[in-house]
Protein backbone atom coordinates (compact mmCIF):
# COMPACT_ATOMS: atom_id res chain seq x y z
CA UNK A 1 0.00 0.00 0.00
CA UNK A 2 1.23 3.50 -0.83
CA UNK A 3 1.46 5.46 2.41
CA UNK A 4 0.17 8.79 1.14
CA UNK A 5 -1.75 10.09 4.16
CA UNK A 6 0.93 9.17 6.73
CA UNK A 7 3.44 11.48 5.11
CA UNK A 8 1.24 14.54 4.78
CA UNK A 9 2.03 17.48 7.10
CA UNK A 10 -0.46 18.23 9.86
CA UNK A 11 -1.24 21.07 12.25
CA UNK A 12 -2.63 20.07 15.65
CA UNK A 13 -3.33 23.33 17.45
CA UNK A 14 0.01 25.10 17.67
CA UNK A 15 1.93 21.91 16.84
CA UNK A 16 3.25 21.65 13.27
CA UNK A 17 3.98 18.05 12.26
CA UNK A 18 6.01 17.19 9.17
CA UNK A 19 4.18 13.86 8.92
CA UNK A 20 1.41 12.00 10.74
CA UNK A 21 3.60 9.37 12.37
CA UNK A 22 3.70 9.92 16.13
CA UNK A 23 6.01 8.23 18.61
CA UNK A 24 3.88 7.18 21.58
CA UNK A 25 5.14 7.72 25.15
CA UNK A 26 6.96 4.71 26.58
CA UNK A 27 8.45 4.34 30.04
CA UNK A 28 12.09 3.23 29.61
CA UNK A 29 13.62 3.90 33.08
CA UNK A 30 16.87 5.49 31.89
CA UNK A 31 16.83 8.76 33.86
CA UNK A 32 19.22 9.49 36.72
CA UNK A 33 18.19 8.40 40.24
CA UNK A 34 17.03 11.97 40.97
CA UNK A 35 14.78 11.97 37.90
CA UNK A 36 17.04 14.12 35.73
CA UNK A 37 17.24 13.15 32.04
CA UNK A 38 20.73 12.49 30.70
CA UNK A 39 22.82 12.37 27.54
CA UNK A 40 21.72 8.81 26.81
CA UNK A 41 18.08 9.92 26.74
CA UNK A 42 18.96 12.81 24.44
CA UNK A 43 20.54 10.35 22.00
CA UNK A 44 17.54 7.99 22.20
CA UNK A 45 14.98 10.66 21.36
CA UNK A 46 17.15 12.34 18.73
CA UNK A 47 17.47 9.01 16.92
CA UNK A 48 13.67 9.01 16.56
CA UNK A 49 13.22 12.63 15.47
CA UNK A 50 11.92 11.51 12.08
CA UNK A 51 8.51 11.12 13.69
CA UNK A 52 6.13 13.97 12.99
CA UNK A 53 5.75 14.25 16.75
CA UNK A 54 7.42 12.54 19.71
CA UNK A 55 5.46 12.22 22.93
CA UNK A 56 8.16 11.79 25.55
CA UNK A 57 7.65 9.27 28.35
CA UNK A 58 5.41 9.77 31.38
CA UNK A 59 7.13 12.30 33.65
CA UNK A 60 6.19 13.20 37.21
CA UNK A 61 5.13 16.75 38.11
CA UNK A 62 6.02 16.30 41.79
CA UNK A 63 7.79 13.68 43.90
CA UNK A 64 4.44 12.32 45.13
CA UNK A 65 3.60 11.49 41.52
CA UNK A 66 6.59 9.23 40.85
CA UNK A 67 5.70 5.64 40.00
CA UNK A 68 8.93 3.97 38.91
CA UNK A 69 12.65 3.90 39.57
CA UNK A 70 14.69 5.94 37.12
CA UNK A 71 11.54 7.67 35.87
CA UNK A 72 12.14 11.30 34.84
CA UNK A 73 10.56 14.30 36.51
CA UNK A 74 9.88 17.89 35.47
CA UNK A 75 9.80 19.47 38.94
CA UNK A 76 13.40 20.53 39.67
CA UNK A 77 15.93 22.75 37.94
CA UNK A 78 18.18 19.73 37.34
CA UNK A 79 15.32 17.93 35.60
CA UNK A 80 14.50 20.95 33.45
CA UNK A 81 18.16 21.29 32.45
CA UNK A 82 18.34 17.58 31.70
CA UNK A 83 15.31 17.75 29.45
CA UNK A 84 16.84 20.71 27.59
CA UNK A 85 19.49 18.31 26.27
CA UNK A 86 16.70 16.15 24.89
CA UNK A 87 14.61 18.85 23.24
CA UNK A 88 17.65 20.55 21.73
CA UNK A 89 18.82 17.25 20.23
CA UNK A 90 15.38 16.53 18.75
CA UNK A 91 14.93 20.04 17.38
CA UNK A 92 18.42 19.94 15.85
CA UNK A 93 17.21 17.04 13.70
CA UNK A 94 14.02 18.84 12.71
CA UNK A 95 11.70 17.00 15.08
CA UNK A 96 8.87 18.09 17.36
CA UNK A 97 8.47 16.80 20.91
CA UNK A 98 5.91 17.15 23.70
CA UNK A 99 6.16 15.87 27.26
CA UNK A 100 3.64 13.54 28.85
CA UNK A 101 2.82 14.69 32.39
CA UNK A 102 2.06 11.65 34.55
CA UNK A 103 1.04 11.72 38.21
CA UNK A 104 0.95 8.11 39.42
CA UNK A 105 -1.34 8.64 42.40
CA UNK A 106 -1.66 5.35 44.29
CA UNK A 107 0.69 3.47 41.93
CA UNK A 108 4.17 3.31 43.44
CA UNK A 109 6.13 2.53 46.56
CA UNK A 110 7.82 4.37 49.39
CA UNK A 111 10.95 2.47 48.30
CA UNK A 112 10.94 4.62 45.14
CA UNK A 113 9.94 8.07 46.37
CA UNK A 114 12.21 10.33 48.46
CA UNK A 115 11.99 9.83 52.22
CA UNK A 116 8.84 11.27 53.75
CA UNK A 117 6.93 11.63 50.46
CA UNK A 118 3.47 10.10 50.81
CA UNK A 119 1.49 8.11 48.26
CA UNK A 120 -1.82 9.85 47.59
CA UNK A 121 -5.03 9.08 45.70
CA UNK A 122 -8.64 10.25 45.33
CA UNK A 123 -9.66 7.76 48.03
CA UNK A 124 -7.75 5.59 50.50
CA UNK A 125 -8.08 2.44 48.38
CA UNK A 126 -4.95 0.38 47.76
CA UNK A 127 -4.38 -0.92 44.24
CA UNK A 128 -3.71 -4.63 43.88
CA UNK A 129 -0.31 -5.28 42.37
CA UNK A 130 3.41 -4.81 42.75
CA UNK A 131 6.13 -2.56 41.41
CA UNK A 132 9.86 -3.06 40.94
CA UNK A 133 12.09 -1.05 43.28
CA UNK A 134 15.86 -0.87 42.89
CA UNK A 135 16.17 -0.75 46.68
CA UNK A 136 14.06 -3.77 47.66
CA UNK A 137 13.00 -5.66 44.54
CA UNK A 138 9.29 -6.23 43.90
CA UNK A 139 7.08 -4.44 46.43
CA UNK A 140 3.30 -4.15 46.79
CA UNK A 141 1.76 -0.81 45.94
CA UNK A 142 1.55 1.54 48.92
CA UNK A 143 -1.68 2.09 50.79
CA UNK A 144 -2.52 5.65 49.71
CA UNK A 145 -3.84 8.56 51.73
CA UNK A 146 -6.88 10.35 50.31
CA UNK A 147 -6.15 13.85 49.09
CA UNK A 148 -7.94 16.64 50.90
CA UNK A 149 -9.93 19.14 48.85
CA UNK A 150 -7.15 21.73 49.24
CA UNK A 151 -4.54 19.16 48.21
CA UNK A 152 -6.46 18.31 45.04
CA UNK A 153 -6.32 21.98 44.10
CA UNK A 154 -2.58 21.98 44.84
CA UNK A 155 -2.01 18.99 42.55
CA UNK A 156 -3.87 20.82 39.78
CA UNK A 157 -1.47 23.73 40.25
CA UNK A 158 1.45 21.29 40.07
CA UNK A 159 0.28 20.26 36.62
CA UNK A 160 0.23 23.87 35.48
CA UNK A 161 3.75 24.38 36.80
CA UNK A 162 4.89 21.17 35.10
CA UNK A 163 3.58 22.55 31.81
CA UNK A 164 5.48 25.79 32.33
CA UNK A 165 8.62 23.87 33.24
CA UNK A 166 8.23 21.76 30.10
CA UNK A 167 8.13 24.86 27.93
CA UNK A 168 11.19 26.23 29.75
CA UNK A 169 12.90 22.94 28.93
CA UNK A 170 12.13 23.48 25.24
CA UNK A 171 9.18 21.13 24.73
CA UNK A 172 6.70 22.12 22.03
CA UNK A 173 3.81 21.17 24.32
CA UNK A 174 2.56 18.70 26.90
CA UNK A 175 0.20 15.74 27.12
CA UNK A 176 -1.79 14.77 30.22
CA UNK A 177 -1.57 11.04 30.94
CA UNK A 178 -5.21 10.17 31.56
CA UNK A 179 -5.07 6.39 31.42
CA UNK A 180 -3.18 3.27 32.68
CA UNK A 181 -4.57 3.58 36.19
CA UNK A 182 -2.71 6.75 37.17
CA UNK A 183 -4.15 9.69 39.11
CA UNK A 184 -6.53 11.24 36.52
CA UNK A 185 -7.96 7.80 35.75
CA UNK A 186 -8.20 7.03 39.48
CA UNK A 187 -10.41 10.10 39.83
CA UNK A 188 -12.42 9.23 36.72
CA UNK A 189 -13.14 5.60 37.64
CA UNK A 190 -15.89 4.67 40.08
CA UNK A 191 -13.90 1.80 41.59
CA UNK A 192 -11.06 4.00 42.83
CA UNK A 193 -13.00 7.20 43.55
CA UNK A 194 -15.39 7.13 46.50
CA UNK A 195 -15.28 10.84 47.28
CA UNK A 196 -18.39 12.77 48.28
CA UNK A 197 -17.16 16.24 47.35
CA UNK A 198 -17.12 17.99 43.96
CA UNK A 199 -14.59 15.43 42.65
CA UNK A 200 -16.62 12.28 43.31
CA UNK A 201 -20.00 10.72 42.60
CA UNK A 202 -21.35 11.35 39.12
CA UNK A 203 -19.25 10.93 35.99
CA UNK A 204 -19.21 14.70 35.56
CA UNK A 205 -17.72 15.15 39.02
CA UNK A 206 -15.24 12.31 38.62
CA UNK A 207 -14.01 13.89 35.37
CA UNK A 208 -13.50 17.22 37.10
CA UNK A 209 -9.93 16.60 38.29
CA UNK A 210 -8.60 15.76 34.81
CA UNK A 211 -10.53 18.66 33.32
CA UNK A 212 -9.12 21.11 35.87
CA UNK A 213 -5.59 19.85 35.18
CA UNK A 214 -6.09 20.34 31.44
CA UNK A 215 -7.61 23.78 32.00
CA UNK A 216 -4.69 24.83 34.21
CA UNK A 217 -2.13 23.51 31.73
CA UNK A 218 -3.91 25.29 28.87
CA UNK A 219 -3.96 28.55 30.85
CA UNK A 220 -0.25 28.12 31.54
CA UNK A 221 1.06 27.49 28.02
CA UNK A 222 -1.90 27.76 25.63
CA UNK A 223 -4.54 25.16 24.79
CA UNK A 224 -3.02 24.62 21.36
CA UNK A 225 0.02 23.07 23.01
CA UNK A 226 -1.86 20.67 25.31
CA UNK A 227 -3.05 17.14 24.55
CA UNK A 228 -4.78 14.37 26.49
CA UNK A 229 -4.26 10.61 26.37
CA UNK A 230 -7.11 8.21 27.17
CA UNK A 231 -7.93 4.51 26.84
CA UNK A 232 -11.59 3.76 27.60
CA UNK A 233 -11.96 0.34 29.17
CA UNK A 234 -8.33 0.06 30.26
CA UNK A 235 -8.08 -1.91 33.53
CA UNK A 236 -4.31 -1.67 33.99
CA UNK A 237 -3.15 -1.04 37.56
CA UNK A 238 -6.33 -2.41 39.12
CA UNK A 239 -8.76 0.10 37.62
CA UNK A 240 -12.48 -0.66 37.55
CA UNK A 241 -15.44 1.45 36.51
CA UNK A 242 -19.13 0.62 36.52
CA UNK A 243 -19.48 2.32 33.11
CA UNK A 244 -16.11 3.15 31.54
CA UNK A 245 -17.65 4.30 28.25
CA UNK A 246 -19.92 6.83 29.96
CA UNK A 247 -17.12 8.10 32.21
CA UNK A 248 -14.75 8.61 29.29
CA UNK A 249 -17.45 10.17 27.13
CA UNK A 250 -18.04 12.74 29.87
CA UNK A 251 -14.34 13.61 30.13
CA UNK A 252 -14.04 13.82 26.35
CA UNK A 253 -17.01 16.21 26.23
CA UNK A 254 -15.47 18.41 28.90
CA UNK A 255 -12.05 18.35 27.27
CA UNK A 256 -13.52 19.30 23.89
CA UNK A 257 -14.60 22.67 25.30
CA UNK A 258 -10.95 23.64 25.86
CA UNK A 259 -9.88 23.55 22.17
CA UNK A 260 -6.91 21.34 22.96
CA UNK A 261 -4.31 20.41 20.36
CA UNK A 262 -5.41 16.77 20.27
CA UNK A 263 -6.85 13.73 21.99
CA UNK A 264 -4.48 10.74 21.92
CA UNK A 265 -6.83 7.76 22.16
CA UNK A 266 -5.87 4.13 22.53
CA UNK A 267 -7.94 1.31 21.11
CA UNK A 268 -10.19 -0.21 23.81
CA UNK A 269 -8.92 -3.53 25.20
CA UNK A 270 -10.40 -6.71 23.75
CA UNK A 271 -12.27 -7.45 26.97
CA UNK A 272 -14.11 -4.11 26.76
CA UNK A 273 -16.74 -5.74 24.58
CA UNK A 274 -18.70 -3.35 22.39
CA UNK A 275 -16.58 -0.30 23.27
CA UNK A 276 -15.19 1.42 20.17
CA UNK A 277 -12.82 3.98 21.66
CA UNK A 278 -12.06 5.65 18.32
CA UNK A 279 -15.73 6.13 17.45
CA UNK A 280 -16.44 7.41 20.97
CA UNK A 281 -13.63 9.94 20.67
CA UNK A 282 -14.81 11.20 17.28
CA UNK A 283 -18.34 11.60 18.60
CA UNK A 284 -17.45 13.33 21.86
CA UNK A 285 -14.19 15.17 21.10
CA UNK A 286 -13.94 15.73 17.36
CA UNK A 287 -11.44 15.10 14.58
CA UNK A 288 -8.13 16.09 16.21
CA UNK A 289 -7.36 12.51 17.15
CA UNK A 290 -4.09 10.61 17.38
CA UNK A 291 -4.97 6.91 17.17
CA UNK A 292 -2.90 4.32 19.02
CA UNK A 293 -2.41 0.59 19.55
CA UNK A 294 -1.62 -2.26 17.20
CA UNK A 295 -1.06 -0.33 13.98
CA UNK A 296 1.43 -1.09 11.25
CA UNK A 297 2.06 1.13 8.24
CA UNK A 298 -0.77 -0.24 6.09
CA UNK A 299 -3.41 -0.25 8.83
CA UNK A 300 -2.38 3.25 9.89
CA UNK A 301 -2.72 4.49 6.31
CA UNK A 302 -6.12 2.83 6.02
CA UNK A 303 -7.33 4.44 9.25
CA UNK A 304 -6.32 7.90 8.06
CA UNK A 305 -7.83 7.28 4.63
CA UNK A 306 -11.12 6.36 6.32
CA UNK A 307 -11.09 9.56 8.39
CA UNK A 308 -10.80 7.69 11.70
CA UNK A 309 -8.21 10.14 13.00
CA UNK A 310 -5.68 12.81 12.07
CA UNK A 311 -2.49 10.90 12.95
CA UNK A 312 -1.39 7.50 14.24
CA UNK A 313 1.06 6.76 17.03
CA UNK A 314 3.41 3.80 17.26
CA UNK A 315 5.07 2.49 20.41
CA UNK A 316 6.82 -0.90 20.16
CA UNK A 317 7.82 -0.34 16.52
CA UNK A 318 9.79 2.76 17.58
CA UNK A 319 11.82 0.77 20.13
CA UNK A 320 13.69 -1.41 17.65
CA UNK A 321 13.37 0.99 14.70
CA UNK A 322 14.70 4.47 15.50
CA UNK A 323 14.21 5.36 11.82
CA UNK A 324 10.64 4.03 11.71
CA UNK A 325 9.33 6.82 9.51
CA UNK A 326 12.04 6.18 6.90
CA UNK A 327 11.44 2.42 7.04
CA UNK A 328 7.72 2.88 6.44
CA UNK A 329 8.35 5.30 3.58
CA UNK A 330 10.82 2.94 1.91
CA UNK A 331 8.84 -0.24 2.59
CA UNK A 332 11.66 -1.72 4.67
CA UNK A 333 11.15 -4.58 7.13
CA UNK A 334 10.94 -3.76 10.83
CA UNK A 335 13.34 -4.96 13.54
CA UNK A 336 11.89 -6.76 16.55
CA UNK A 337 12.83 -5.33 19.94
CA UNK A 338 14.28 -7.18 22.92
CA UNK A 339 11.77 -7.28 25.79
CA UNK A 340 14.53 -8.13 28.26
CA UNK A 341 16.05 -4.65 27.97
CA UNK A 342 12.90 -2.52 28.03
CA UNK A 343 13.52 -1.17 31.54
CA UNK A 344 17.16 -1.96 32.27
CA UNK A 345 19.73 0.81 32.77
CA UNK A 346 22.20 1.64 30.03
CA UNK A 347 22.41 1.78 26.25
CA UNK A 348 21.69 -1.90 25.56
CA UNK A 349 18.25 -2.23 23.99
CA UNK A 350 17.85 1.54 24.09
CA UNK A 351 20.17 3.45 21.77
CA UNK A 352 21.94 0.52 20.07
CA UNK A 353 19.26 -0.39 17.50
CA UNK A 354 20.54 0.36 14.01
CA UNK A 355 18.74 2.18 11.23
CA UNK A 356 18.12 0.22 8.03
CA UNK A 357 20.72 2.30 6.16
CA UNK A 358 23.34 1.24 8.71
CA UNK A 359 22.34 -2.42 8.38
CA UNK A 360 22.58 -2.24 4.62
Amino acid sequence: MTLHHLFQPLALGELELANRIVMAPMTRNRAEPDGAPNVLMAEYYAQRAGAGLIVAEGTWPSAAGQAYCRQPGIATSAQVEGWKQVTEAVHARGGRIVLQIMHAGRIGSRQIKPAGVETVAPSAITAAGEVWTDAAGMQPFDAPRALSHAEVKAVVREHAQAARNARTAGFDGVELHGTSGYLPMQFLSSGSNQRDDEYGGSAAKRARFAFECLHAMADAIGAGRVGLRLCPGNRFNDISDEDAAASHAELMRQAATLELAYLHVMRAPADAIGLDAFALAREQFGSRLILNDGFDGDSAEAALDAGAGAAVSFARHFIGNPDLADRLREGQSLTRFDRRTLYTPGAAGYTDYAGFAEIA
